[in-house]
């Protein structure tokens, strides 16, 4: 990696006004079959080509180049708590293992180009397909494993799929998911219908296999044993996967991913967000069906030349223990989770954090939600380690905002994510005129301008169209990508998100973030964690209503103690927001609904407060949180 020794500021701004030198330098931390000609064709803003007339191949460059080097090093370790199964594979392992399922989907008649959509729990098989899939140049798109039929069926016909690959079961917190009667009731739902299904049988579930259409993964394997099938080099635009993000009506949104932008993106990040060296070993506990699952549990780490490890199991099954017992035995250096998770272990025996060696571990980095400050310091004081937060979505791929300590050595501010990353031209914008904000701390929506740097997303699949309406054109007087979430900026550079610009209550006239009201709320001593939402309000429009998780139960177990403890958080919101931030009301809950990613579900509790259906929750957690809302609101709201 080339890096300037006059610092990240530098780093950056070469990234920006020396774009294709830097890329270019860039370009070289991966294996080309044919050079790119053209590092970056923006002549049809915002549509971005980069490596133009390069040919790569994203399997060979986090696989197959490493064999010769480190084929006995372990590659992939897959871990299940829900089945109390380990295995690890090396990398000459994980090379054949890719190679028979590559055979598999092309004896199934996957072809270059081709979509395969990928149904799958956090198992070793799930990697092989995705693998597989950008190994013979066919397109994968992941969908959540345990999605609901009818969800399922929208992206089958979106991404229309030659083979789809599934299980017959899904496990979480010991509870069964089975997929197959899901699949099925979506292949019938779905006026496209997949030439095959390739199905992982895990003995979780009864799977009914229809004649003809379905196949099973380990006869077709045995078959298939010694299968030699060679990377097809693609154009560096040729796209290597859709992902769909969570959260859209309609139609489904598949942010479509190149493969060479993508590739290069991932391995320098690698060097500067996450200073790695070949060898090391990651864990993020996030799961394949999010974008942070496809970046940095399947390539990002591989490509590296690290050792990668997938999870399936909760973060406190069978005990509070279990990601530190990981890291004890697989001397893990760098692990990426997420704030709620780290919540979840907030309130858990802090004993299980004495228990194991975990002095392999390098840092922590968190992303997903919004990092607190009061969480940030506890699991800083009980890991010992640096705390870095990062920020980004779906559609980019890697960070947008976080710390390159592999450039320059930056202290963390919590509550920040960290500054713009190098490639990402990163400005605050007022809403209203489409203008630059450049002071210190002043309010606006955080927007980059183009071209997006390599590895984020090229378009919405078949959807050009949208791609520039939805991203681009938000923003009155101006074609730039919006995020659709506020920020501040500070003195020197660290970028603060307030939340989403659709979080925004109006409350009789003044406009309020919602996740300004969970901070304060959440920096009271007696509250672990909360969720604030905007509810419709006859008199003020709308009114701020807060869901807060109580430090400790019995301080909520009467009313008396609820009443008191409702006065204390109204009374920190007045003294630090005033009394316009003020929620209508603080209910205290066991737990929030969160999806299994750990994200909180705000849009299905407004849908509750405000008496209306909250919609598809196939990805809750656990569905008692909403029952309790619901219960609780029996005559709150």
């Amino acid at each position: 990696m080339t890096t300037n020794p006059t610092g990240f500021a530098e780093f950056h701004r070469r990234s920006i006004e020396d774009r294709d030198a830097f890329w270019a330098e860039q370009a070289r931390l991966i294996d080309w079959q044919q050079p790119p000609q053209v590092i970056c064709d923006y002549n049809n803003p915002p549509f971005a080509q980069w490596f133009v007339g390069g040919t790569t191949n994203l399997c060979h460059n986090a696989v197959d180049r490493h064999v010769a080097s480190r084929g006995a090093q372990n590659a992939l370790v897959a871990i299940s708590t829900e089945t109390n199964s380990e295995r690890a594979y090396t990398y000459a392992e994980l090379h054949a293992e890719v190679q028979r399922m590559a055979a598999v989907l092309k004896s199934l008649g996957v072809q270059q180009g081709d979509r395969v959509l990928i149904y799958m729990p956090m198992v070793a098989e799930a990697a092989f397909a995705m693998l597989a899939c950008v190994r013979i140049g066919a397109i994968h798109s992941v969908v959540f494993g345990g999605f609901a039929s009818s969800s399922l069926a929208s992206r089958i016909e979106d991404a229309e799929p030659t083979v789809i690959v599934s299980a017959d079961a899904g496990s979480r917190g010991g509870r069964v998911v089975a997929y197959k009667p899901l699949l099925d009731e979506a292949i019938e739902l779905s006026a496209h219908k997949p030439a095959a299904v390739l199905l992982v049988d895990r003995g979780l579930a009864p799977a009914a296999m229809r004649a003809g259409r379905d196949h099973d993964w380990a006869a077709l394997r045995e078959r298939h044993l010694h299968a030699q099938v060679p990377c097809v080099w693609v154009e560096s635009t040729h796209p290597s996967y859709t992902l769909y993000t969570s959260g859209t009506t309609g139609r489904p949104k598949g942010v479509q991913r190149d493969t060479g932008g993508y590739t290069v993106a991932l391995a320098c990040s690698m060097r500067t967000i996450f200073p790695a060296q070949p060898g090391d070993t990651y864990f993020c506990t996030s799961d394949i069906g999010w974008v942070v699952g496809h970046s940095y549990i399947i390539y990002a780490p591989l490509i590296a030349g690290m050792t990668t490890i997938l999870y399936e199991g909760l973060p406190i099954r069978p005990d509070a223990g279990i990601w530190w017992s990981i890291v004890e035995k697989y001397q893990v250096t760098h692990m990426f989770s997420a704030p709620t998770a780290v919540r979840v272990l907030k309130k858990q025996d802090p004993a299980y954090l004495k228990k194991y060696d975990i002095s392999s571990l390098k840092a922590l980095w968190l992303a997903g939600e919004p990092l607190d400050e009061p969480t940030a310091t506890w699991i800083s004081g009980a890991l010992g380690v640096p705390i870095i937060d990062n920020y980004w979505q779906t559609e980019t791929g890697w960070p947008i905002l976080t710390l390159c300590n592999g450039v320059e050595q930056q202290p963390s501010r919590f509550g920040s994510p960290g500054k713009a990353v190098y490639g990402y031209d990163v400005k605050l914008i007022d809403e209203a005129t489409g203008e630059e904000l450049t002071g210190p701390h002043q309010k606006g929506v955080v927007a980059i301008e183009g071209p997006l740097p390599p590895g984020c997303l090229q378009t919405v699949w078949r959807n050009d169209e949208r791609f520039v309406n939805t991203y681009w054109k938000s923003i009155p007087g101006r074609l730039i990508y919006s995020t659709f979430d506020w920020g501040v900026r500070d003195e020197d550079g660290y970028y603060f998100i307030l939340g989403r610009t659709d979080d925004v209550i109006n409350v009789a006239g003044h406009r309020l973030g919602t996740r300004e009201i969970e901070e304060c709320i959440a920096g009271h001593p007696g509250i672990a964690e909360v969720a604030v939402v905007g509810v419709a309000d006859p008199v003020k429009g709308q009114v701020a209503m807060a869901f807060a998780v109580p430090r400790d139960a019995a301080a909520v177990a009467d009313e008396a103690g609820r009443q008191a403890l409702e006065a204390e958080v109204m009374k920190q919101v007045d003294g630090n927001l005033g009394a316009v931030a003020r929620p209508s009301r603080v209910l205290f809950v066991s737990l929030l609904p969160k999806t299994r990613s750990g994200k909180l579900l705000r849009r299905a509790l407004q849908a509750v407060a405000e008496r209306r259906d909250p919609g598809d929750l196939t990805t809750m957690e656990d569905p008692g949180a909403l029952q309790q809302v619901t219960a609780l609101l029996g005559g709150a709201a």
